[in-house]
């Protein structure tokens, strides 16, 4: 029976609390201890914004934790998008001061990282259709540990975004792109590669702030003061999904990792350790902003047709322009900021954020 542990935190007990999570999900077993740790954050969005990106209290709660039991050789993995930039969400979010303290090192698998074919040995249900030059992902990834530190929340194209997303970035060059007709699938078949490629497996979620809204940026985050951990990323997900409001089950990549024994989707099958997430329901829907109604057209419909002439020559680079434009000169000024202003001077979350030098 799959183990996700579902745990009530506050910002004077969170990095103790991250520590019993790694306890009760008995993280020793499934990660080993002569193999290398690859920590892959989550930057949705460079900016700072309750709910998008990974926390810096998740990310010292899981160095500590991985320390404390002995895992010193840690590696933090970034990557980028064509509307993020982790240079500037490192120093806006607050992870160049984890960094600094516990002296990790940085790689940006769009630069340092040598990239190269891969046959993967499991059956693959999209991604030799998409590149059918091959599979290409780090060489760095090989015969390593890995955690992933998302957090609970929703996504335009996905429905949630959680542990299984979070390999997205790390796995798939900036062409990743090319997959959105095909989330789910792609989702499904990067979970088959990293279980083929890692010693180990583990998610850390961060849902002190859950997002709901057409994520993973234009969301209105609620105050939830959990923290979420597992080996089993399809668990994991299943549950965020049930905490947001979700079937999971009606979420296809978490029932196709599931049907393919890839994880446990189905919540009868799921040993909860900590909260009863039976009286927890945000009830969430992802809505539609102008960037979503937009990819909805092209990704998946009446424009479908047309992706390679929107997404596979420079044309792509007016709609990467007006996504940035629309979120990052449109939308933050206009309804984020304020939110941002209020979640640092109000929230105690935002205090936590602040007192991070």
């Amino acid at each position: 029976m799959a183990k996700v542990v579902v745990l009530k935190t506050s910002p004077e007990t969170v990095l103790e609390d991250i520590d019993r999570a790694f306890e009760l999900a008995e993280i020793e077993r499934e990660f080993s201890k002569q193999a290398p740790t690859i920590i892959k954050p989550n930057i949705s969005w460079h900016f700072v914004y309750p709910s998008s990106n990974t926390t810096p209290w998740q990310l010292e709660g899981a160095v500590l934790s991985l320390k404390k039991r002995g895992y010193e050789d840690l590696h933090v993995v970034e990557n980028n998008t064509v509307v993020t930039n982790p240079y500037k969400g490192e120093k806006l979010l607050k992870f160049d001061v984890i960094f600094s303290k516990y002296d990790l090192p940085v790689y940006y698998n769009f630069k340092d990282l040598r990239w190269v074919k891969y046959e993967p040995k499991g059956e693959m249900l999209i991604l030799p259709r998409i590149y059918k030059k091959g599979i290409y992902i780090p060489e760095f990834f090989f015969g390593k540990n890995i955690i992933h530190l998302p957090t609970a929340k929703t996504h335009i194209y996905s429905t949630i975004t959680g542990s299984m997303k979070n390999a997205f970035g790390g796995l798939l060059n900036t062409k990743r792109h090319y997959t959105h007709t095909w989330i789910h699938e792609t989702l499904v078949d990067l979970l088959t590669i990293q279980k083929e490629i890692h010693t180990g497996i583990f998610t850390l979620m961060d849902a002190t702030h859950i997002g709901c809204g057409p994520g993973p940026r234009t969301l209105q985050p609620h105050e939830a003061d959990l923290i979420l951990a597992s080996s089993d990323s399809v668990a994991i997900d299943a549950v965020e999904a049930k905490i947001l409001g979700f079937d999971p089950m009606s979420i296809k990549f978490i029932r196709l990792a599931h049907e393919r024994g890839l994880g446990v989707g189905d919540l009868k099958e799921i040993e909860i350790i900590g909260e009863d997430i039976e009286k927890i329901n945000y009830h969430c829907q992802v809505g539609d902003n102008l960037a979503s109604r937009v990819g909805d057209m092209l990704w998946f419909g009446p424009l479908k047709g047309l992706q390679w002439l929107f997404f596979h020559t420079p044309l792509v680079y007016i709609f990467v322009f007006g996504s940035f434009f629309y979120h990052d000169m449109v939308w933050y000024p206009l309804k984020g900021k304020k939110l941002v202003e209020d979640y640092l001077r109000n929230s105690k979350w935002g205090r936590l954020f602040a007192e991070y030098k």
